[in-house]
């Protein structure tokens, strides 16, 4: 793949394996002679790394930071058929593979990996994390801790309009067929997986700083995870994670609610939270962004600084 340099920072588009399936990652690389630590990021329910989270890969680049930045199997730019299944061990591996890919890379220290997640892929660094995955830090920006909690918030009504298709979606892959796909966000009274008021703006907010069109990318998932979610609690492994965590939680955040990722958070030992006045989709973009960033970069450098503090 072809690199470009920017700022003294190398970007360049490669690839990894995972399950005999290629993901795509970006790689950005600080300019610098010694090995780095590497934060590897991706992004939550359905959605794809080209949803701003190059924005944050840049500020980490610019501090001293190898960056990793993938799409799971089967979304965005990964190869995987069928296309937009979300199955969630199959996402835990493709992040393993990540882990293992960023190790690899020429120039990282490989002693010292960073977990990024958001959203449903903060559930996922805190799974990981606590399940033994060795990590020198975990960043979880507003996570998914809590499958009840998830549902709750959807509403009983929401819940029960995406049984149906979920439903028609396991009958289909059980015959060899197609998957029934799902809104991934959508208005309030929709059959989608989110559907809380400020979901959808959110949702077009996202696609217009990165500058996406709607149709840029399927903005669906297949609807069997609609089965799954609620039995999806990261909280129950929080307490095994042993590396530095910084939670940040959104104050009127509408789908994962400040009470659960509070309470999820304080069952790790060496956690870090920081709240924000804010929705769900609100640490993405302005105003809140750069606060929430500088936090990350700020975390990153009190706990796995680009030089090692004994050569510092």
């Amino acid at each position: 793949m072809g690199e470009s340099v920017d700022g003294g920072i190398v970007v360049s588009e490669e690839w990894f394996d995972s399950g005999g399936t290629r993901c795509a990652a970006r790689v950005h690389r600080p300019g610098t002679a010694r090995r780095t630590p590497v934060v590897v990021m991706a992004h939550g329910f359905g959605s794809v790394r080209a949803l701003r989270l190059y924005a944050y890969a840049e500020r980490f680049a610019a501090a001293g930071y190898a960056v990793v930045v993938f799409d799971y199997r089967g979304f965005g730019e990964s190869e995987g058929r069928p296309r937009q299944v979300l199955d969630i061990a199959m996402q835990h591996a493709d992040w393993r593979a990540a882990l293992r890919f960023a190790r690899s890379l020429d120039g990282v220290d490989a002693d010292r990996v960073v977990a990024w997640g958001t959203s449903f892929a903060g559930g996922h660094v805190l799974t990981l994390g606590g399940r033994g995955e060795p990590l020198a830090a975990v960043i979880a920006q507003v996570p998914h801790v809590s499958g009840p909690a998830a549902l709750r918030s959807a509403g009983v009504r929401a819940a029960l309009r995406t049984i149906g298709p979920a439903v028609r979606d396991v009958v289909a892959a059980q015959l060899g067929r197609e998957p029934v796909h799902v809104l991934c966000v959508g208005r309030p009274g929709e059959t989608a997986m989110m559907t809380s008021p400020d979901a959808r703006p959110g949702m077009l907010r996202l696609l217009h700083e990165s500058g996406l069109t709607e149709d840029a990318y399927p903005q669906t998932v297949a609807a069997r995870i609609a089965l799954r979610i609620g039995f999806y609690s990261p909280q129950r492994h929080v307490a095994g994670i042993d590396c530095p965590v910084l939670v940040q939680i959104a104050a009127q955040d509408a789908i994962t609610p400040r009470r659960v990722a509070e309470r999820a958070a304080s069952r790790i030992r060496r956690s870090t939270v920081r709240v924000y006045d804010g929705g769900h989709f609100d640490p993405y973009v302005a105003p809140l962004f750069d606060t929430v960033v500088a936090d990350q970069v700020d975390f990153l450098l009190q706990h796995v600084p680009p030089l090692p503090k004994e050569h510092a």
